[in-house]
């Protein structure tokens, strides 16, 4: 590093309207601040929170920071990793061209990532009511879903790494949205297999209304299987290895060993049933919602929040600011939301009535019967 060169680090997430997902966001932004010494580290979202990317890196900007080791807070690279987050960071490098901004990789399949989850699964097998085999338990490992596979396949390796760590019986995946089989139809898959006990484990950093319908779509087929016993294990946070594991994505920047996996990125190469993908642009599909979601602290949900605040009934209801913002899942993808006595579920996909200036590209498996366009209950 040069005399004159100023290192920042940038944390850049989602973003939720769940406040308590935030804080989670930001404790884990505010635990990796003492694991670089000086160097200031900054954090900032695509979507529903505040601050927004671009304000972080005004913060770095404004403390003298050059240089910018960027890193996506996510656990696989998707579209928001490969395409939201570079075209956000692309956009104000051209507007400060003084500062140098380097993107790193996502957490994605790490053996640190992967001890992490098994405390988690550790702690819910020693919190269980009961004594169970392993032999007599099966892993259902539930990712967030993506309409990218490369993606979605992360998940299985993840899962089976778990399976044959611990040992138990059987493993299977499902996912909360975009892809197959969502939660639902893949937990009454696995009740079928004819084990003791069913540990759903959601492989997510944070809370939010994605873990609160896991956990509901969990209760309900365990409600039709009082004869398995369902544990719900907690998902990663905060846990030390998670933190460890971004530090070494910031370390790889600076020490040029940044290296991401583009054999299966279905943007440069001919994935089996995306090929018409290859060579897309390279875009933010969050600009119009930066920063949309906060503010929301008076909200009933008193921060955990359920998607109320899509509701607009609700919101008049309760005197709370409403936005019209189009989400990612088709209306069969957002299961509907088991909290505050609402069905919360809504019309909204794709076909947005409203110009955005882009559009998302159609997911060729949206027609699944366990999929993106399931809602069918005890298949």
């Amino acid at each position: 590093m040069s005399n004159t060169e100023k290192l920042g680090i940038m944390i850049c997430g989602h973003g939720s309207r769940n406040q308590n997902a935030m804080k989670e966001f930001a404790s884990v932004s505010e635990g990796l601040k003492g694991r670089f010494g000086s160097v200031p580290v900054e954090y900032g979202y695509l979507e529903f929170a505040n601050p927004v990317i671009s304000h972080g890196l005004d913060k770095l900007r404004e403390q003298g920071c050059t240089k910018v080791l960027a890193v996506p807070g996510m656990l696989f690279a998707a579209g928001h990793a490969k395409n939201d987050i570079p075209s956000v960071l692309n956009t104000y490098q051209a507007q400060h061209p003084q500062m140098q901004i380097l993107y790193g990789r996502e957490l994605g399949v790490d053996l640190k990532m992967i001890r992490a989850a098994a405390a988690r699964i550790q702690e819910a097998i020693d919190g269980a009511a009961a004594e169970v085999e392993k032999h007599d338990t099966l892993l259902m490992v539930v990712g967030r879903g993506s309409s990218d596979p490369d993606a979605n396949s992360n998940i299985n390796k993840i899962m089976r790494m778990l399976w044959e760590g611990f040992g138990f019986g059987w493993g299977e995946v499902c996912y909360s949205g975009v892809t197959f089989p969502l939660v639902e139809p893949g937990l009454e898959h696995a009740a079928k297999l004819g084990y003791k006990r069913i540990i759903v484990f959601p492989y997510f950093l944070f809370t939010g209304v994605l873990i609160k319908r896991i956990y509901a779509f969990t209760d309900e087929v365990a409600a039709r299987h009082p004869h398995i016993e369902f544990v719900k294990a907690s998902y990663l946070n905060d846990h030390a290895l998670v933190l460890s594991t971004f530090e070494d994505r910031v370390n790889e920047i600076e020490a040029g060993q940044n290296v991401m996996n583009c054999q299966m990125c279905k943007y440069r190469e001919q994935v089996l049933g995306f090929e018409d993908q290859v060579g897309l642009a390279q875009e933010s599909h969050h600009h119009h919602v930066e920063g949309v979601g906060g503010g929301l602290e008076g909200c009933p949900c008193k921060g955990d929040c359920d998607a109320s605040c899509r509701d607009e009934a609700f919101c008049k209801q309760h005197g709370l600011p409403w936005t019209p913002v189009h989400s990612h899942d088709s209306p069969a993808s957002l299961e509907a939301v088991h909290t505050h006595g609402h069905d919360h579920s809504h019309d909204h996909n794709h076909d947005h009535d409203h110009d955005h200036g882009h559009h998302h590209h159609p997911y060729p498996h949206a027609d699944h019967p366990h999929g993106p366009n399931s809602m069918k209950k005890g298949d």
